[in-house]
């Protein structure tokens, strides 16, 4: 599966992240048929195992990301494109894509946080949804999320992109 989920995943990532840099969207017209074409080649060229294969990707990135969303911490667009990677990578490889994932936007927020001149302000945020989710529970937070006017958002897809990029090197 990986031979043919190389090529389609780059491409739809780099195309995702582009548009998430630009406009702070990423398109259906993108991740739909990503998804489904990842649904369907899996199919085809694993049969029944492929199928499920690709379905429990679908359904573990949907899951999730889906958190962070109804947190109020990611957009749907983010949660959609990684779906849709999970399509063609199946969920093994996807929970390595999700690691690097995690590690690469972690990155990018703390580059962007100190060339914004707000990492003070990050890093007692973060410390806040952290520390006070005991006192919250599974709400989301009053002003840290992303319906908020004032919430400084990064685009997430760059993330997305590295992480199921550099996932393909860490499967064998």
């Amino acid at each position: 599966m990986h031979s043919f989920a190389w090529w389609p995943t780059i491409l739809a990532v780099i195309i995702a992240s582009v548009s998430d840099i630009r406009s702070r969207r990423i398109p259906n017209w993108l991740v739909f048929p990503f998804l489904a074409t990842g649904v369907i080649v899996s199919s085809v060229t694993h049969g029944w195992s492929g199928f499920v294969d690709s379905i429990s990707g679908v359904l573990l990135a949907t899951f999730l990301l889906g958190l962070f969303y109804l947190l109020g911490g990611m957009g749907m667009g983010d949660v959609k494109l990684c779906a849709s990677v999970g399509a063609w990578i199946g969920p093994q490889q996807l929970v390595f894509a999700l690691v690097f994932m995690g590690l690469a936007g972690g990155v990018m927020a703390f580059g962007w946080a100190i060339q914004g001149g707000f990492l003070k302000e990050m890093l007692s945020g973060t410390g806040e949804l952290i520390f006070g989710f005991r006192k919250r529970g599974f709400r989301p937070h009053d002003t840290l999320v992303l319906s908020n006017p004032s919430t400084r958002r990064m685009p997430y897809a760059p993330a997305i992109a590295i992480g199921a990029i550099l996932s393909f090197f860490a499967v064998p």
